[in-house]
């Protein structure tokens, strides 16, 4: 079992995160974002950043070549999908993309928006991780909790019409 603490300060035990929260054993906050056959995809539950998206496999693999071809075709459907929903619905103009085989969990990619207040930890990927130190420990007011979950129910909406 992992200990893992939410963004919103809750703390779980889990073997697999990704199979508590695509199985609902876990309720990321505010929800899920859109699922599909193959995919979930969820606001990040450790770090609380305004459309900070995480589209986790349903199945528990964790390579990019284990996908079946079915599963690479709704993948690469659905990160656009959600990414054009960023754009046009919460103004997020950029993204950085990560996705990491030595996970602990399902395979995931995360779709980390950048704002102006993160720029001041850097341009580079090196910068990721200071700004979601940041955004875990410095935005967890019932401000940005509420910003977070008003920006997950706006992107929800907008890929159930889509």
């Amino acid at each position: 079992m992992r200990t893992i603490t939410l963004s919103t300060g809750k703390v779980v035990e889990v073997e697999c995160l990704s199979c508590a929260l695509v199985n609902g054993w876990v309720e990321p906050e505010g929800g899920t974002v859109i699922e599909t056959k193959y995919f979930h995809a969820h606001q990040d539950v450790a770090y609380p950043i305004k459309g900070l998206i995480i589209l986790a496999a349903k199945r528990h693999i964790t390579c990019f070549d284990e996908l079946t071809e079915n599963e690479r075709y709704d993948y690469i459907n659905l990160l656009a999908k959600i990414r054009k929903a960023q754009r046009e619905i919460l103004g997020i103009e950029h993204v950085y993309y990560f996705y990491n085989e030595d996970t602990t969990h399902h395979f995931h990619t995360w779709m980390v928006p950048r704002y102006d207040w993160m720029y001041e930890f850097g341009r580079s990927v090196e910068s990721v991780r200071p700004v979601l130190l940041h955004a875990r420990n410095q935005k967890r007011g019932k401000e940005e909790i509420q910003e977070v979950k008003e920006a997950i129910e706006l992107l929800r909406k907008a890929l159930e019409n889509n």
